[in-house]
């Protein structure tokens, strides 16, 4: 049950009545009641009439009584709503019997094209890859879970010039060698003596250039020794997302490579449409409103004067793929903040060749940097990226020595499943919890301490509510009658009817960090009622009632968690 969207669904009509037309009630929880609605305020400048006339019109004309709701007008002309105790506990009785708590699957399915991670064949994955590759895997997770089509996209960058340069360098190692190396995952290695080579040596720089032509042209020889790079970063690429806990296989692994046939058909379409023009030697679309520093249109270069296809060409390229064979009607570019105009240029060229039209439509969903504790870009002691697995098993190493510090008698095998669930859930929420178009530091200490707004404090919450509920003894009755007399259980009551809102909003905007601080409510309100509400010592019909309080929280957290893409653990 969405109570949020009761409360609007009951107060729209009369905010419609009183301003001749549609209204938003614009419901939201407030520190003053249970509810509040602001529309009044909104409306008063329109209509000429004080906020406080207009609130108390659309009370006299609101049906509330039913639902147990009352109301009140306060201050300048809000509208204060409170749930009767009777009602808030028919409604969390409710929740009980639904597996999804609350929230229904979408009623308008859609095909979604999630582009993310997009690592780079040949290089080791660093901290620049983490955000786009959480982010997404979220928003994977949510949109699959709501019903949707989801089609995973690993856009990964295995084609172009500097393979002719790795390609030479393989076979001066000679094959075994180089598939040896590459198997170990030392990636950066490979890559950097490569370019150490080319940066020296004039007859590899001009076998290099050689071997990118017969690259594009189709040689066999040299598509099976590029064959063999991509197999070998592929493998790699998949050890790291078993590691971070994400949903990637290897079936979504999709190259730019994989778009190099259509280049060709989106340049030539482009010209018969007329939006090609010549710039330096380039063939370029100059999409209207987009202008560089000196005022002047600023060019998406197709093709390149030498002839070859720039990166707008294979996004423009992917793009209309995906909405013509996968027919996407939702496109979501999980790439860096940099990106932002780039991508504004590609949908708009799209927009223009009629390639991505409504019902489709492209995001892209822009992120920040990470930050170190001195709040620079993070870099390693040699100032270099730091490699993600590296970043990730310091996680895992780090919780896992924290779950046998406060539990010594912990076997091995519990206390590593512990500390990987608990690591990879501290990054990953980190990253989530905060505005994804925001930069954050990367504070160990904050991440993984057992309080505030972290994973270790959620999951902490969770193994908190699996114990309570082990120690009953008994099974937990999801017909139980719901008592709500203590503010405590109020407060937990109103905070488990509010994951549907939650839930609902997030499917629009996609911003992890709002589900991450209703979580993080959600667990607070539990402990404050767990401190204030005996549970195990209640008389009976209390104590049936808090255990299936207790039992809606932990799966309320466990469902908002595997959304995140963090696993919950049975004991800390």
């Amino acid at each position: 049950m969405d109570l949020e969207k009761l409360l609007s669904d009951r107060l729209a009509p009369a905010f419609a009545a009183v301003a001749g037309g549609p209204v938003d009630p614009l419901v939201r929880r407030s520190p003053r009641a249970d509810f509040q609605s602001d529309a009044a305020l909104a409306l008063a400048r329109r209509l000429g009439r004080p906020p406080r006339d207009i609130a108390a019109a659309v009370l006299a004309l609101a049906v509330l009584d039913d639902v147990g709701v009352s109301a009140e007008v306060s201050g300048p002309g809000f509208l204060n709503l409170t749930v009767a105790d009777r009602a808030l506990a028919d409604l969390v009785a409710g929740l009980a019997g639904d597996a999804r708590l609350g929230v229904p699957p979408t009623a308008t399915p859609q095909t979604v094209v999630v582009d993310y991670s997009a690592p780079n064949v040949a290089k080791e994955m660093h901290v620049g890859h983490l955000r786009s590759t959480v982010i997404g895997d979220a928003a994977v997770r949510l949109l699959d879970w709501l019903g949707h089509r989801v089609v995973r996209v690993n856009h990964l960058g295995d084609w172009g010039t500097p393979f002719g340069m790795l390609i030479e360098h393989l076979i001066d190692l000679g094959e075994t060698e180089a598939a040896q190396n590459l198997s170990m995952g030392d990636l950066d290695t490979f890559y950097r003596a490569a370019r150490v080579k080319f940066d020296v040596d004039e007859e590899f720089q001009e076998r290099s250039r050689l071997r990118v032509v017969a690259l594009q042209g189709g040689d066999e020889r040299t598509r099976r020794l590029w064959r063999l790079l991509v197999t070998q970063s592929e493998r790699y690429f998949l050890t790291v997302y078993d590691l971070l806990d994400v949903t990637l296989s290897g079936a979504d692994f999709r190259g730019e490579s994989a778009y190099n046939d259509l280049l060709a058909g989106v340049v030539d379409d482009l010209e018969r449409l007329g939006l090609l023009l010549p710039s330096g030697g380039a063939e370029c679309v100059f999409p209207p409103g987009f202008t560089g520093r000196d005022g002047e249109p600023l060019p998406l270069i197709v093709r390149k004067s030498d002839g070859g296809y720039g990166y707008p060409a294979t996004d423009l390229a992917a793009l209309r793929q995906r909405v013509g064979e996968l027919g996407a009607t939702r496109l979501l570019y999980v790439v860096g903040l940099p990106q932002r105009q780039h991508f504004a240029m590609v949908f708009a060229v799209a927009e223009a060749a009629g390639w991505l039209c409504p019902p489709a439509r492209a995001e892209h969903l822009g992120f920040g940097s990470i930050l170190g504790t001195d709040g620079r870009m993070l870099r390693s002691r040699a100032g270099e990226s730091v490699k993600l697995v590296g970043l990730l098993e310091e996680a895992v190493a780090r919780a896992t020595d924290l779950a046998r510090s406060r539990n010594p008698e912990l076997a091995a095998e519990t206390a590593d499943e512990i500390g990987r669930a608990v690591g990879i859930g501290a990054i990953k929420y980190a990253d989530l919890s905060v505005d994804r178009t925001k930069d954050y530091v990367l504070d160990w200490e904050r991440m993984l301490a057992l309080d505030g707004n972290t994973a270790p404090y959620l999951q902490y919450a969770y193994a908190r509510i699996r114990s309570v509920l082990r120690r009953a003894g008994t099974a937990v009755r999801p017909d139980a009658p719901i008592v709500v007399a203590q503010p405590a259980e109020r407060a937990l009551a109103v905070e488990l009817l509010g994951f549907a809102a939650v839930v609902g909003e997030l499917e629009r905007s996609l911003e992890f960090h709002q589900l991450a601080g209703y979580l993080h409510r959600l667990a607070t309100a539990f402990n404050a009622f767990y401190e204030r509400c005996p549970v195990l010592r209640a008389p009976d019909e209390l104590r049936e009632s808090r255990l299936l309080l207790a039992e809606l929280t932990a799966r309320t957290l466990r469902q908002g968690l595997h959304l995140l893409g963090i696993r919950t653990v049975e004991r800390m």
